[in-house]
């Protein structure tokens, strides 16, 4: 029997990466890398010198496109694979990133007489301009008690759809007046693709308030927030919805020729990454936390029920597997963080010894950081370096780190930082469980998963096992699997992953006396995170204020 094959897009920050993956298996046969050649757009637009406002995160949609242009023809050259065994295409995609169209779905960025109008440009997931108008949507929503806000945990983000667009009516009524569409990046790349506009609902329910049996928010409460986005839904983000992996169409003859591949390729509805993830590591069912891990981290849980959990991004009907609730929480900065301390903190010698000994500098740093044990350093931080995602869903906090002493070294606080991001993940794990919601076991992906040291922090800081997602790719596996059902090799999401997915490359245990210390550690992270971030007129915000 002639082998079936399926391509997993997985549309990262700076990237866009393609695998080719053998159904019957789950055999990763090929995959190829591209950069986006505009990467994030923070400082200028692309052919201007005028700079964007702080807190700008834009991107540009023709990157997507050309990367697909590089990678679907890269993994068919190096499989040797032939088209037609390609029975499936599933997308996965950071969120909320948001675009302006047209009718036909050309993007506003792409019209001259919008270039140079930073409005006409997708969104990245990152863009926190936003927050003035999120904290506007919250308020309004708590002072109504509209049903939606406690499925996101009593509070939404910067990140979230309705923010930003509320953000171009009000700062660009021209743009917002023009965009017969708003579109998630996942859902127009699909669109393109297939000549036909989805709406995913991981991407809906999760970023764009959307819910199963309720639908979007009501044009009352719109209205409530300013009578020009009466129509946002109805309108604005109009369009059929479709669950991950369900069929939305076929590959058209256009791009089937530019990436030269067969026309009429199932294409599956999209998800977030994260998401795609959890299911790429094989996790399908209630009770297993599944932690991607990269510049930031997604916690994705599945159960049998719906209840509010505080300072969550989300529980989403079907969002992650169809017949189950999936939840969302997260932190906005994980590997960020130690980039940052990377690229700003580390003496010059540090550098020297890295490049003798052929390592990179969080190579380095790590086996520094490994000879200390828990406490030792004296140094404790919050990891808030991009603001807090769970539970507090504030984009303008920051970062804080004490102990500091004229003794104090760059390894110990790389150390105390990851100690910091692995307290906010126990604080993410007893906020699901105080809610009644179950975690058993956790699971771990993504490009961190490398680093020894961080996941043996996490165990003790955590007190459980975790398992490590065999794929280091487990996202655009996850899309894989997702491109398998919609192409028909498999009836479900969790048969597909049963057969595609790998079982845990290894087991990361907790050290008791480790636990011991990070429990007391623990305590004192909450008292920190207390002063720094539950007091609305904090230092941080007050320093904020100044900058």
């Amino acid at each position: 029997m002639e082998k079936k094959y399926t391509l997993g897009f997985d549309f990262g920050t700076e990237s866009e990466r393609t695998l080719l993956v053998e159904t019957s298996s789950g055999r990763i046969v090929a995959g190829a890398v591209a950069r986006y050649r505009d990467g994030v757009i923070d400082q200028k637009l692309p052919g201007s010198n005028e700079r964007l406002p702080a807190e700008w995160a834009l991107q540009n949609p023709q990157d997507w496109l050309h990367c697909l242009q590089i990678t679907v023809p890269e993994v068919l050259q190096k499989s040797g694979g032939r088209p037609e065994q390609i029975i499936g295409i599933g997308i996965d995609f950071t969120a909320c990133t948001i675009l302006p169209t047209r009718h036909d779905g050309t993007p506003l960025c792409f019209l001259p007489e919008f270039q140079k109008r930073p409005h006409a440009w997708t969104k990245l997931w990152k863009h926190h301009a936003a927050q003035p108008y999120a904290d506007r949507v919250n308020k309004l929503a708590e002072e109504r008690d509209e049903a939606f806000l406690a499925r996101y945990g009593g509070i939404i983000s910067s990140e979230w759809s309705l923010p930003k667009t509320w953000q171009v009516l009000q700062e660009d009524p021209e743009i917002y007046q023009t965009a017969d569409y708003f579109v998630e990046g996942a859902d127009w790349v699909a669109w393109q693709l297939s000549g036909s506009l989805f709406r995913n609902t991981c991407g809906a329910g999760y970023k764009g308030l959307w819910h199963k049996s309720d639908g979007f928010p009501s044009q009352d409460f719109l209205a409530a927030c300013t009578l020009e986005l009466s129509t946002l839904f109805t309108e604005k983000f109009a369009g059929p919805m479709a669950a991950p992996g369900e069929k939305i169409g076929e590959l058209n003859q256009e791009w089937a020729e530019k990436l030269g591949l067969k026309a009429g390729i199932a294409i599956g509805g999209a998800i977030i990454d994260a998401h795609s993830a959890a299911i790429g590591g094989g996790v399908t069912g209630p009770g297993t936390l599944f932690m991607i891990m990269g510049t930031s981290t997604c916690h994705m849980l599945m159960a049998e029920k719906e209840v509010p959990v505080a300072g969550i991004s989300g529980v989403v009907e079907d969002g992650i597997v169809p017949g189950y609730f999936g939840y969302e929480a997260g932190q906005a900065g994980v590997g960020d963080i130690f980039a940052w301390l990377v690229k700003n903190g580390v003496p010059p010698a540090y550098h020297e010894e890295a490049e003798e000994k052929g390592k990179s500098l969080h190579e380095t740093l790590s086996e520094k950081a490994a000879t200390f044990k828990p406490g030792q350093s004296g140094l404790l931080a919050l990891d808030w370096w991009n603001g807090c995602r769970t539970p507090l869903v504030d984009a303008d906090l920051t970062g804080v780190m004490v102990g500091y002493s004229l003794q104090t070294s760059a390894e110990e606080i790389y150390r105390a930082l990851i100690e910091a991001t692995a307290f906010g993940t126990r604080k993410i794990v007893e906020l699901f469980r105080t809610s009644g919601v179950k975690v058993n076991s956790v699971c771990a992906g993504g490009g961190l998963t490398n680093n020894k040291l961080l996941l043996q922090i996490y165990a003790d800081i955590l007190g459980v096992p975790i398992e490590v997602a065999a794929s280091p790719q487990s996202s655009a596996l996850g899309a894989a699997i997702l491109g398998a059902v919609a192409g028909g090799a498999h009836p479900t999401i969790a048969d597909a992953a049963d057969k595609m997915a790998p079982p845990p490359e290894r087991v990361i245990r907790p050290i008791g006396e480790n636990q011991i210390v990070y429990s007391r550690l623990y305590q004192e992270y909450e008292r920190l995170a207390v002063f720094f971030g539950e007091n609305h007129n904090s230092v941080l915000k007050q320093v904020r204020m100044l900058r």
